[in-house]
């Protein structure tokens, strides 16, 4: 009998990876029966009230609800064991897919290319410093609108490289990948060229796919299938849940896509993937609050993509820090 999770997400869009209206994705898994939901939300609407249909995670991260919210994430509360959040780092995460060119077989996949893993790190720690802000900002920013397929601004592979070849004189262990993607131009313009004649299947720079596949390998770890329910996104298609459903074999075994505001377990997965993101925010931007973060840290999957350290090890200290 498969096992259904209701899921919604936080900061999605899209592929836009830089310069959006936040540097974190969140995409929440509950594991929770109608009846049980429900209640949840009317006890949340007790603790923090909102004349709101739907509820969501804003309601609950309002400041003057913060009991509410302790006594959602605690240990008293109806989500400990029963939601899993999966977290992305934007930025590591258009790092990752640039460090991924440098791959002499590279091709579209979901996630990060493991072989590129020790690169993305070491571009990821030391860009900022190595380019500056702005050229940093700049350089992941045109590799992000190069690597997406439909987006109408796509900049042309030269003048992508153009930044490439101004960074590619810095010092230290940044300006080698710089030279090393200067010498894969050709490649990437290969690939960039395969992306726009045959599109892959599934988005190339978008967090929400890999997410879904990391909800299936999470909640069928003890052997039963499972069937997502997710709130409605244009990118789940049919054509791509009937892709997941081959790629992942007999572990997924559906997805259907629901209107939220009529199922109070996507509600949850809302709440928990707001209230989730907004906290990882914070601690990735230095200034977390350390009662939250703390409560936080059974949730979040140890599989999630993140490349900062300091605020990893506060908020997945078991963490791998790379899928």
């Amino acid at each position: 009998m498969p096992v259904e999770i209701a899921c919604d997400e936080s900061g999605s869009e899209g592929e836009k990876l830089v310069g959006g209206n936040s540097d974190v994705f969140a995409h929440a898994g509950v594991l929770m029966d109608a009846a049980t939901a429900a209640a949840v939300v009317a006890e949340l609407r007790e603790r923090a009230p909102t004349p709101a249909v739907e509820y969501r995670a804003g309601h609950v991260l309002r400041e003057k609800h913060r009991a509410a919210l302790l006594w959602l994430l605690g240990p008293e509360g109806p989500a400990l064991g029963r939601v899993h959040v999966f977290l992305t780092d934007k930025t590591f995460y258009v790092t990752g897919k640039v460090a991924g060119l440098l791959s002499p077989d590279h091709a579209p996949r979901l996630g990060l290319d493991p072989q590129a893993e020790a690169t993305a790190r070491t571009l990821y720690r030391e860009g900022r410093q190595a380019f500056g802000a702005e050229r940093w900002t700049a350089l992941l920013g045109s590799f992000n609108q190069l690597l997406r397929v439909k987006n109408g601004v796509t900049p042309s592979v030269e003048e992508t490289f153009l930044l490439v070849d101004a960074l590619r004189a810095a010092e230290g262990p940044a300006g080698g990948i710089m030279r090393a993607l200067w010498l894969a131009r050709e490649r990437v313009e290969q690939f960039r060229e395969r992306l726009t004649a045959d599109p892959y299947v599934f988005p190339v720079l978008d967090p929400l796919i890999p997410a879904v596949v990391r909800v299936v390998d999470f909640w069928s770890a003890d052997g039963r299938p499972v069937t997502i329910v997710h709130d409605r996104q244009t990118i789940l298609t049919d054509e791509r849940i009937t892709h997941l459903r081959k790629l992942l074999g007999g572990r997924m075994a559906g997805l259907r896509l629901v209107d939220s505001v009529l199922d109070e377990r996507v509600q949850i997965a809302d709440v928990l993937a707001g209230v989730a993101r907004k906290i990882a925010l914070a601690e990735l931007n230095g200034h977390g609050d350390p009662v939250l973060t703390a409560l936080i840290q059974p949730y979040v999957d140890t599989s999630s993509i993140w490349g900062e350290e300091r605020s990893w090890a506060l908020l997945c200290p078991d963490g791998v820090m790379w899928r």
